[in-house]
């Protein structure tokens, strides 16, 4: 059975960006392409630490995180070659509208004192990143077992040539943005 988000995108949001954007072609209106979720974690915590990261975005996106090592060592930071530093996934298709779905509607929400994410957001190419400060605003995170708190880079990848058309994909897709 396909994400919910999907069915959405498929029978209002294409037919409406397409005449809203003027495109000629179905396959011309952006879309969600993936969604890659980032935690860095400081060289100088434990090793525990990356472990915990690991743990905490498998439960998020019920995917199993790949771990980023440093390429090259740097005294001034603490850092070694080869020694971890975070942990990332890469979520697409039915996945990717499922976490998409639970982040807009019920994590972003969770966050005190939300009034939207913020529009200036874009790279240049359509591309949207979140900075979402604590893990703890996903419910499926217990609080009981939380060591540390622990941020998280969200980057939300689009077919968009343009900030603009990726702002109204986002925007019929249910993305919460803030007001002017």
């Amino acid at each position: 059975m396909k994400a919910r988000l999907y069915e959405k995108y498929v029978t209002e949001v294409r037919g409406a960006l397409k005449d809203k954007l003027k495109k000629k072609n179905v396959h011309e209106v952006p879309r969600i392409e993936k969604i890659v979720i980032n935690m860095g974690v400081s060289a100088s915590l434990e090793k525990a630490a990356v472990d915990d990261a690991a743990k905490d975005l498998t439960t998020i996106t019920g995917q199993k995180p790949v771990v980023s090592r440093a390429r090259k060592s740097i005294a001034n930071f603490k850092l070694r070659q080869g020694q971890a530093t975070g942990c990332y996934v890469t979520l697409r298709r039915d996945m990717m509208y499922e976490f998409f779905d639970r982040l807009v509607a019920t994590a972003l929400p969770r966050i005190r004192d939300f009034r939207g994410v913020s529009r200036r957001a874009f790279d240049g190419r359509g591309n949207y990143s979140l900075g979402i400060p604590d893990q703890t605003i996903f419910p499926e995170i217990e609080l009981d077992k939380i060591k540390r708190q622990q941020g998280m880079d969200v980057t939300i990848v689009t077919s968009a040539k343009s900030n603009e058309d990726a702002l109204e994909l986002l925007k019929m897709m249910g993305m919460p943005f803030s007001e002017k």
